[in-house]
């Protein structure tokens, strides 16, 4: 299983680091690859690859799959020997017949039931250079060359170009691959790239630039009997959260302004930090540092998320009762652009601290199981009991105190599902419901309030905006009510983390 980080490299930047790759000796080579999948695209799908690459003279076949965590990959590689003029091999997925990636895709296309299909090829010039830091031996690799995708109707092949740096490590500790990674990412200015080529690839193929939005998952526990340790609960929620957050914010650090790839990258960033705020005691090794350029990139990316929230959430309802048309200013927020928030090297360095923490092995340190079951216990039932008393005294709170009740059960909710799959995960379902209806409530009153402030700043430039403003405050009493009536709802909540 590899562990790798890969970057993107902006394209004024390469210069200036290719002469630092060669400030040591180097190997160039020359990678020309053909992938292989089922016309349906099975294996891609399923975030599997089946390549053939020629490497100098000699075809290697490899195989990869998912892995644990957002740093691992399952990966073997089968040397096929010296190319032979005009006679390229043809793929064969029984030649990693006994492997972990092997039978992943043996069952893949068993469940098909379609060949495979040549679908696209790599053109790749790879500079590999092997750095020493304390304690791990890693092989950085500058990826310069091209992808180019064949439709499968014969239409225009389609291409794309590829410059990128992918450090991985060849032995030793995780935390000298993340240091070295920190420090080449910040000198030249790279982001995280969760974008393989072989998903490049599909891309062209389907004639799309983005990928979806990812939402957030639940952590996945070592499987066995017994409750885990504090650390490992602690480096499962985080990858957890790594794993909504990692491919959202590649994609809008590529340009994307999609409103969802936002939105869930901002979610992502909150459960994140519930999971900093309520898991801390856990164990050791969440880096205070984390926080502030966490938080930065949340509020700059809100900015953004407000606007959005005026002209698609509120807006349905605005045309129902026959609200003048208006367009908002497309300068209204003086934010950075989303793109430039998740570029930010302070956002990137909290990015790559928190992959190398949830890829390290568990320390010794740390809550035992009995204690950080306990500890958990605890920490929601104060949070429960916190939305109780909330809820009973909601419509006596101003619109800041009602702005935290809404987020301490943001809180409440992200804790319960991070740990839902350690108690009865039926019993924390039905909890999850009743909370429902309740952060409804709290969100869409929220969102009226947001939109409030947005069209009350339109107004200053167009009168028209007056209306919104005017629909919108009227609304503010319903909703203060419907969400005092659903906290109050959610006291009747089983409390799924209690002893039968």
């Amino acid at each position: 299983m590899e562990i790798e980080f890969k970057f993107h490299i902006p394209a004024e930047r390469l210069k200036t680091l290719e002469a630092a790759v060669r400030r040591a000796p180097v190997q160039r080579t020359r990678l020309r690859a053909r992938y292989f999948d089922t016309a349906n695209g099975t294996l891609a799908a399923h975030g599997a690859v089946l390549r053939l690459r020629q490497e100098g003279r000699r075809w290697v076949q490899t195989a990869k799959a998912l892995g644990e965590g957002p740093l691992h990959r399952l990966e073997h590689n089968v040397d096929l020997g010296l190319a032979r003029a005009g006679a390229a091999p043809m793929p064969d997925v029984q030649r990693h017949a006994g492997t972990p990636v092997g039978d992943t895709l043996t069952r893949l296309l068993a469940d098909a039931g379609q060949p495979l299909v040549e679908t696209y090829g790599t053109d790749i010039w790879r500079l590999t250079r092997v750095l020493r830091t304390p304690g791990a031996v890693v092989e950085l690799a500058l990826d310069t060359g091209t992808i180019t995708a064949h439709p499968a109707d014969g239409g225009t092949p389609r291409m794309a170009a590829v410059c990128e740096l992918e450090l991985e490590l060849v032995s030793g500790k995780v935390e000298g691959l993340v240091a070295l990674a920190y420090r080449w990412s910040q000198q030249h200015r790279l982001w995280f790239d969760t974008v393989s080529k072989a998903e490049r690839g599909e891309r062209l193929l389907a004639g799309i630039a983005r990928g979806p939005a990812v939402k957030a998952a639940a952590p996945r526990y070592a499987t066995g009997d017994g409750f885990p340790s504090g650390p490992a609960v602690q480096r499962a929620v985080v990858a957890a959260c790594l794993a909504q957050i990692l491919p959202n914010a590649s994609e809008v650090a590529a340009g994307s302004d999609e409103a969802e790839h936002i939105h869930q990258l901002r979610v992502g960033i909150r459960r994140l930090r519930t999971a900093l705020r309520e898991l801390d005691a856990l164990g050791t090794g969440f880096d205070p540092a984390w926080e502030a350029p966490l938080v930065a990139a949340f509020r700059a990316l809100g900015a953004h998320r407000d606007a959005d929230i005026a002209t698609a959430v509120v807006a349905p309802g605005l045309r129902a009762a026959d609200a003048p048309e208006i367009t908002l200013p497309a300068d209204a927020t003086e934010a950075p652009s989303p793109g430039t928030v998740v570029r930010s090297p302070g956002f990137q360095a909290a990015l790559i601290g928190l992959i190398g923490f949830a890829a390290q092995p568990l320390p010794s340190e740390g809550m035992a199981p009995a204690e950080a079951r306990r500890h958990l216990r605890g920490q929601l039932r104060t949070l429960h009991d916190r939305a109780c008393k909330d809820g009973k005294r909601f419509d006596t709170l101003d619109i800041a105190a009602r702005h935290a009740v809404r987020k301490r059960l943001k809180r409440l909710r992200y804790l319960a599902e991070f740990v839902a799959p350690l108690f009865d995960a039926t019993r924390a379902g039905r909890y999850l419901e009743r909370l429902t209806p309740a952060q409804d409530a709290l969100g869409r009153a929220n969102d009226e309030q947001v939109a409030l402030g947005v069209y009350r700043a339109a107004a200053a430039s167009d009168p028209r905006a007056w209306f919104a403003v005017g629909w919108l405050s009227a609304r503010q009493a319903e909703g203060v009510q419907t969400s005092r009536r659903a906290l109050r709802k959610m006291a009747d909540a089983p409390r799924f983390w209690k002893k039968r």
